[in-house]
């Protein structure tokens, strides 16, 4: 239980009617979720306004309102608190009635179009390994050291960031990893946390549908850097033409990555083999069980970062020869008769040409590369198309079929990639609803030894029609047809 003067501290607050001394007994921004003697935010969303359920909340026991504009009517006995920004507030205040956990722990951020979960995880990985305690927030899952929850979101809420958090500090940890999508940036969902690190992977299309330009998409990945506290260090991958953008206002320290470019860190691709690839890490060589050039701008962005948080070199390129990719993300599964079937999350135009051009690169001439792929639906509509132009341009064969269709029309989504496949192309396309059938008719249009990529679901354990979700696994449907246990 706190004084609601002793968790306004550093917000921006233009009017107080009532007691400061109010005791808050828990934080709610969701009406449903309020309790007597709670603090109540008033957030404007995109589906609702939070202004409209103060009358409500009352009712069911908050004693305490932030809000951006005051009720016409006020009662008495509640204290209300009016801020510019009830977002900002809620992150802040969340921070400080949990006692700023995330200021007891490393935290390490990670944003980009691809690549934030497998190099949050390996980050989490990595210093668990070392035998440190930590803390993971990702698309796949949230981990507070060895106990698993169940990830609702890339970023959580303030409300669950900060619970989660003082579970971890609880618990003994000592780092935190997270992923920081840029829905989370611009909802302001990491507003008072007590960032150490940044790291910036790419930005490619993506989240159009949200942002509505692609200037803005940028804008809202740039103000986590810009945010950051001057003893703090940004990792760039100054390879990503907005690479250098995300450091030109930040105080914290710069670090760059790259594959291509002059760099503080730099990496080489030596061999790649479907098992794994050989690198040149900063001179030195380093066999890793990672596969692709994108996977090698992710190893780099662990590695800068791990000698960032002051870990010793030697030890962290050994690290980086044990660990393993992350489920879903290029998961390789060979059937008895030698056909590859690959998995991975790749759901955006450029994650799709970096996982087909790393196949096609360590293919041999008599392999064919078969892609299954889809997109998910009410999400960014541009992309549909573009995304089965490059599936025919780089695949000798493509099924296009069912990502999420959510609350669309699977053959309406399905149409509109139709859209990227020119004349030339037509013939190699064919286009099957049911993702499960699609699946299948790969395998069997699949040679021994050739490569199927089922692209887009990768993790995920189900499938969403109409709003619900249906158990569905592109890996274990992949391990049914080769029989595999």
């Amino acid at each position: 239980m706190k004084r609601v003067k002793d968790i306004i501290e550093g917000i921006n607050v233009l009017q107080v009617e009532g007691s400061l001394e109010a005791k808050v007994q828990g934080l709610a921004f969701d009406s449903r979720k309020v309790g007597e003697g709670f603090l109540f935010f008033a957030i404007k969303g995109t589906h609702s306004d939070g202004h409209l359920f103060i009358s409500d909340v009352i009712e069911k026991g908050a004693t305490v309102v932030v809000c951006e504009e005051l009720p016409s009517t006020l009662v008495g006995s509640v204290t209300y608190i009016l801020v510019d920004d009830s977002a900002q507030a809620l992150g802040l205040i969340a921070s400080a009635f949990y006692d700023y956990p995330s200021s007891k722990m490393k935290l390490v951020g990670v944003t980009g179009t691809n690549g934030k979960t497998t190099t949050a995880t390996l980050l989490y990985n990595m210093v668990r390994n070392m035998g440190f305690k930590a803390g993971l927030i990702s698309t796949i899952v949230y981990k507070v050291d060895d106990r698993t929850l169940p990830a609702s979101h890339t970023t959580p809420d303030q409300l669950q960031l900060n619970s989660m958090m003082n579970e971890m500090v609880e618990a003994g940890c000592t780092y935190c990893f997270m992923e920081v999508s840029s829905h989370a940036i611009d909802q302001k969902r990491i507003a008072g946390l007590d960032f150490d690190g940044a790291i910036f992977s790419n930005i490619t299309h993506d989240h159009l549908d949200y942002h509505k330009t692609f200037d803005a998409y940028i804008r809202a990945k740039k103000q986590f850097f810009d945010g950051l506290k001057p003893d703090a260090f940004a990792i760039t991958n100054i390879d990503d033409k907005n690479g250098n953008v995300m450091l030109q206002n930040t105080k914290a320290s710069k670090i760059s990555y790259s594959l291509r470019s002059m760099a503080d860190h730099h990496c080489k691709i030596v061999e790649s083999h479907f098992d794994g690839t050989l690198l040149v890490i900063d001179g030195v060589e380093v066999w890793t069980h990672f596969v692709g050039k994108f996977n090698a701008y992710n190893l780099m962005a662990v590695y800068a970062a791990a000698l960032a948080l002051h870990f010793e070199r030697e030890e962290v390129l050994n690290q980086l020869s044990l660990l393993f990719p992350v489920d879903g993300r290029f998961e390789v599964i060979r059937s008895q008769n030698g056909t590859y079937a690959i998995v991975d999350y790749a759901h955006t135009p450029d994650a799709l040409k970096n996982v087909l051009s790393t196949i096609d690169e360590i293919r041999t001439q008599k392999q064919s590369l078969i892609c299954v792929v889809g997109a998910g639906g009410d999400r960014d509509k541009t992309k549909r198309p573009e995304m089965a132009a490059i599936a025919c341009n780089i695949s000798d064969k493509v099924i296009l079929t069912s990502d999420n269709p959510r609350t669309e029309d699977p053959l309406m989504i399905l149409k509109d990639m139709e859209a990227g496949v020119n004349e030339s192309s037509k013939k190699k396309v064919l286009t099957i609803a049911d993702r499960r059938e699609a699946i299948k008719t790969a395998i069997m249009l699949a040679l021994p030894g050739d490569i199927i990529l089922i692209a887009g679901k990768g993790h995920e354990p189900y499938q969403e029609i109409m709003g619900v979700k249906h158990h569905f696994d592109d890996r274990e449907e992949v391990k049914r047809i080769f029989e595999i246990e």
